[in-house]
């Protein structure tokens, strides 16, 4: 951990957290089979799965790539009784559907009170070559919805980051892993950055008073180290975080550190998660977590895994939230594609 000590940079802006309110969650719609491969056909109805658990709560905006899908997308939503006037179709090109990453980072405007948003790089996390559609994403929500953007600069340049590489409780704390953000060997994102300047990013753009820094992500993640699939915050002084029991699997080690460094955190309440049972598909370890879940205004979306400790996890988010729906989505397809529930969505604040 260590503490922003930027005290000449100012702020106008506030990052709310996952379980305020929601105008919208958004979600692309599948369409490029190579982030599936061979398990392509299943993932649709998975993703009606999704839509069904969050249309009584809020509105869900589906980006869809052409009409032709837009018509794919509504005869899969009325099969699997998911289909509502909660949902708006919205036409833009994307890459892949991995709107975690690619949207802005929506903030409030302390003093007007207004919705705004960050505009991140995006550089498909310094490993693929197609995102160049995904990145025009944020441009594209700030003139259709005519909210104001702001683009992410320091040390004269854009700032590559990802959505779920970082979690905040909303009150100006947040989380995030030195392998995804520090590594000076893979998938650099901002290369010479320090903690230090990451810090003074955090304050500037998203309001961030304080920084904490765990070590690694999970083995498997195509990401180099995302946050989103090791600890979360729940409440504004509450996190869940993963922990593996088996000291022969390859997260045992950095999961336990992990688990020190929010230990240290004396103010910090930390729920421990099972992690499910290592998962393969043609001897690729696949990045499961339950951390992995989506908060959204009346339902807790979590991915499972046909594992024995589905249950477990879903009984310890219940508890965690009460006056919220918790619903298991079946995930074991959907990891195929290196990322599940809470990689897949992303939520867009009530504009006050």
């Amino acid at each position: 951990m260590k503490r922003n000590t930027n005290k000449n940079i100012s702020t106008k802006y506030r990052i709310p957290a996952e379980w305020e309110k929601h105008e919208a969650t958004w979600i692309a719609w599948p369409h490029n089979r190579n982030d599936w491969p061979g398990k392509f056909m299943p993932i649709k109805w998975i993703y009606a799965e999704i839509v069904k658990a969050l249309i009584s709560g809020e509105k869900v905006r589906i980006i869809v790539q052409s009409e032709k899908q837009k018509f794919d997308a509504k005869k899969i939503l009325k099969f699997s009784h998911a289909f509502s006037e909660n949902i708006e179709f919205i036409n833009f090109a994307t890459d892949r559907s991995w709107l975690r990453d690619i949207s802005p980072v929506y903030v409030e405007n302390i003093k007007s009170k207004k919705l705004e948003q960050i505009s991140f790089k995006f550089n498909a996390w310094a490993k693929y070559d197609n995102y160049k559609k995904d990145e025009r994403l944020p441009g594209f929500i700030s003139k259709k919805f005519n909210i104001k953007n702001t683009v992410a600069i320091h040390q004269n340049r854009k700032v590559v980051l990802e959505g779920g590489s970082i979690d905040t409780n909303g009150k100006g704390i947040l989380i995030t892993t030195k392998e995804c953000l520090l590594d000076e060997k893979s998938q650099i994102r901002n290369k010479g950055f320090s903690q230090k300047d990451y810090e003074e990013v955090f304050c500037k753009y998203l309001g961030i008073k304080k920084v904490i820094w765990l070590n690694k992500g999970i083995a498997g993640d195509d990401t180099h180290g995302h946050v989103d699939d090791i600890c979360k915050f729940v409440n504004k002084n509450t996190v869940v975080a993963v922990d593996e029991e088996n000291p022969n699997d390859e997260n045992y080690k950095p999961l336990k550190e992990n688990l020190e460094i929010l230990k240290g955190e004396k103010k910090l309440n930390i729920v421990k998660i099972p992690m499910p049972k290592s998962l393969y598909f043609k001897n690729q370890k696949l990045p499961v977590s339950y951390a992995n879940f989506l908060i959204a205004n009346g339902s807790v979306l979590v991915p499972t895994f046909n594992d024995e400790n589905d249950r477990k996890a879903l009984g310890i988010l219940s508890e965690l939230f009460p006056d919220r729906k918790v619903t298991g989505i079946h995930a074991v397809d959907l990891a195929w594609g290196l990322g599940t529930i809470h990689c897949l969505t992303k939520e867009q604040p009530l504009n006050k």
